[in-house]
């Protein structure tokens, strides 16, 4: 494989919230979720028990828990690529009977295709539009442009490094501008220096996309730095049992990991966690 270095780059009734000391509505709104997964000569398995949240309108949420908790079948859900046993999904009060453009998906692994270019795998999603071709590379430039990734639009993605890869996947997920966007723990497979530095980008896409952002990790830390809210889910089954307002708005940096504020924070999720 040829490695390419990345480039810099910069249960209760529903209610508003505050964002940048802005009040906006509910973007997207989950009520009274419940997942149960019968496995075979075993008894039913309840993964996900009555979970409820909101995101507003150009928020970026984060959902915290521990490996199998129900944080991934929780964001599958809202995807539509899974069903709940019961409960709602609704994007701006129309509820999500299944996959749609409303929403775009990045998970860990890269899931490009390695058989287009760069620009290719972004068109991806607005060929499914039945765009004109000059309307797809107007938006495709655009996008490569935002992600730092210009210069590559005709690699493939086995020349790209894993940061690169994942930004990739990030632009073809904002393609079709979607209401929502759901990351399931994207940088989980990226070293540490490479995965500050995609918290940083992302970070610098959602502020300037104006994206309303649902992001999974099992890293309290990053659910920190990246969140304006923090969501925490406990497990066997999986329920949220903290909803925490993360104090230092949307011009953190990396600085803010040594604020006693953040300190205190993260451990106050960890004894959520550890006593959950």
């Amino acid at each position: 494989m040829t490695d390419v270095a990345e480039s810099d780059v910069a249960e209760s009734d529903v209610v508003s919230v505050a964002v940048d000391g802005a009040a906006r509505p509910p973007k997207l709104v989950v009520t009274d979720l419940v997942k149960e997964y019968r496995a075979k000569k075993r008894a039913t398995v309840l993964a996900l028990d009555h979970v409820s949240l909101e995101v507003a309108d150009q928020e970026f949420v984060c959902l915290v828990g521990s490996s199998g908790c129900g944080k991934s079948t929780l964001l599958n859900i809202v995807a539509g690529l899974d069903m709940p046993t019961s409960g709602t999904v609704e994007i701006d009060h129309e509820p999500i009977i299944g996959p749609g453009p409303d929403r775009g998906m990045v998970f860990q692994t890269y899931s490009l295709y390695p058989w287009r270019t760069v620009a290719e795998n972004v068109e991806f999603g607005l060929e499914c539009l039945h765009l004109r071709k000059a309307q797809r590379r107007e938006r495709v430039d655009e996008l490569l442009g935002i992600v730092g990734l210009g210069k590559f639009a005709d690699h493939t993605p086995d020349q790209l490094s894993g940061g690169m890869r994942q930004r990739v996947a990030i632009a073809r997920a904002l393609a079709p501008e979607p209401d929502v966007l759901l990351l399931d723990e994207p940088f989980g497979a990226l070293d540490a220096q490479t995965r500050r530095s995609m918290q940083d980008f992302l970070l610098t896409v959602w502020r300037r996309t104006q994206s309303t952002v649902l992001f999974v990790t099992h890293d309290i830390t990053e659910a920190i730095y990246l969140g304006s809210r923090v969501l925490v889910l406990a497990s066997h089954p999986g329920r949220v049992i903290a909803d925490i307002d993360v104090p230092f708005g949307a011009g953190q940096n990396v600085n803010i990991t040594r604020d006693p504020r953040f300190l205190d924070l993260r451990d106050e999720i960890d004894d959520l966690l550890g006593s959950a």
